[in-house]
């Protein structure tokens, strides 16, 4: 049965929920510790690499736990409508640190919230990618709902990377993260609702977990493009926690360009988030019909290759006196960024499908929660790597204010985000050329 339009944006509304809190965790979580709380930059990374490493033991149990779950309501819908609340007042939480605490009572509290609010979105995100293997096994539908979840997703960028940071500039972090919650909780019961009477898997899977393993590990190119996936991502990460550090000390706008207006009400590091999910959703459309024309390997090694194109030519404009010519090329880096945002999501639903062919089991949880182990892996050592890099260098931390830093520390920083993803995505391009390609036409 064709789903219709209203079921595929349902399906994709969900993700702009999970998606605003991916990027308060990538993008603030490591400068409100450097930055507010005083934490030295090492210890800070380390911290987000530890609640994140936490993050994917979990993983693995709630895959296998809704794939085994059997309600009225299906295997998926009820943890992804309690993972929302919990997902959402931790995050509050985080931000929430009391005043007078010491330095180890303040990481304390961070980690307690963060680890509790990244089990909340372990029970949205894993039984919410398991649904696109369930709801269709049309590769063009899959392209189509993707294309409508990376656009939503591009609106959770922008509520989380813009419009969070703008408002916790006035309000407090705690504040703005209780602004959007209402928004995290009502876009993922909508998407639950709208989907309601989509097809779905009702019996519980019959297998243990020991079968399950077996049956996602024996999957080659699910599990060769998995790992690329997560290559993908770290590059993208490294870049998504550097950015608040070079919205700060690599753009020193004139305040004479067409866009300075924007960046002194939004701040700069609203407006180029903004310009960054521009280009992401103007990109959706172009990269399913691109999918569908050359197929979605080609369309997303282009996609790779467009994207180093803009880091080096984004290396070749920093440090920048001007905003403007800054929110452009992040206007293009969100169009590139499109493609990885889109197609890795497309192809692997299609991957899953030849395991329930060949074993009849539908263990679309477990292939999810070791789908979203790369990334998550990627995701909790990006804020580690960039610690150690900037530290080695001499950064300093701050307790809110701006510092000073040594020309040898813009430098490395300048670095970090551009030609270091740059490479990192090179070695992806080359890995879906000589790894995925030929194992996938196997």
């Amino acid at each position: 049965m064709a789903l219709s339009g209203l079921q595929k944006a349902g399906w994709g509304l969900a993700d702009m929920g999970i998606v605003v809190f991916v990027v308060v965790k990538q993008l603030l979580v490591l400068n409100f510790l450097t930055a507010f709380l005083g934490v030295p930059v090492g210890i800070a990374g380390f911290v987000t690499t530890a609640v994140l490493i936490f993050d994917m033991v979990t993983d693995p149990l709630v895959g296998v736990l809704s794939d085994k779950t059997s309600s009225r309501f299906g295997r998926r819908a009820p943890w992804m409508a309690l993972g929302a609340v919990v997902m959402a007042g931790a995050m509050v939480g985080l931000f929430a640190v009391p005043v007078g605490l010491g330095m180890a009572g303040k990481i304390g509290w961070v980690i307690a919230f963060f680890g509790l609010a990244t089990i909340g979105f372990t029970m949205v995100a894993i039984p919410y990618g398991a649904q696109a293997g369930e709801m269709t096994t049309d590769p063009r539908e899959r392209s189509t709902m993707t294309g409508w979840r990376m656009g939503f997703a591009s609106l959770g960028i922008l509520i989380g990377g813009a419009l969070v940071p703008g408002l916790a500039g006035g309000m407090g972090y705690a504040m703005a993260a209780l602004a959007v919650s209402p928004l995290i909780v009502g876009a993922i019961w909508l998407s639950l609702f709208a989907t309601r009477n989509a097809p779905r898997v009702a019996e519980a899977a019959s297998v243990d977990l020991g079968g399950m393993i077996r049956l996602v590990l024996s999957n080659r190119p699910f599990m060769i493009l998995a790992a690329l996936y997560g290559v993908m991502t770290l590059a993208v990460a490294i870049i998504t926690a550097g950015l608040p550090f070079a919205a700060t000390y690599l753009i020193a706008d004139t305040g004479e360009t067409a866009l300075s207006g924007a960046a002194q009400a939004l701040t700069t590091l609203s407006l180029l988030f903004a310009a960054f999910v521009l280009g992401s959703i103007l990109s959706q459309a172009v990269w399913v019909i691109l999918s569908h024309r050359m197929g979605k390997l080609n369309a997303l090694v282009i996609g790779l290759i467009l994207y180093v194109g803009l880091l080096v030519w984004l290396a070749a404009n920093l440090p920048s006196v001007s905003v403007t010519v800054m929110a452009g090329l992040f206007v293009l880096a969100g169009m590139a960024n499109g493609s990885y945002q889109q197609i890795p999501w497309a192809i692997y639903p299609d991957l899953m499908d030849r395991t329930r062919e060949a074993s009849g089991e539908a263990i679309e949880g477990a292939f999810s929660a070791v789908w979203l182990f790369g990334q998550k892996l990627a995701n909790a050592f990006a804020p580690a790597i960039l610690g150690l890099i900037l530290q080695a260098k001499g950064w300093k931390e701050a307790t809110g204010e701006t510092v000073a830093q040594t020309e040898e520390a813009l430098d490395m920083l300048e670095w970090s985000i551009t030609y270091l993803p740059a490479g990192i995505l090179i070695l992806s391009v080359l890995g879906l050329l000589i790894l995925y390609r030929p194992a996938a036409s196997a």
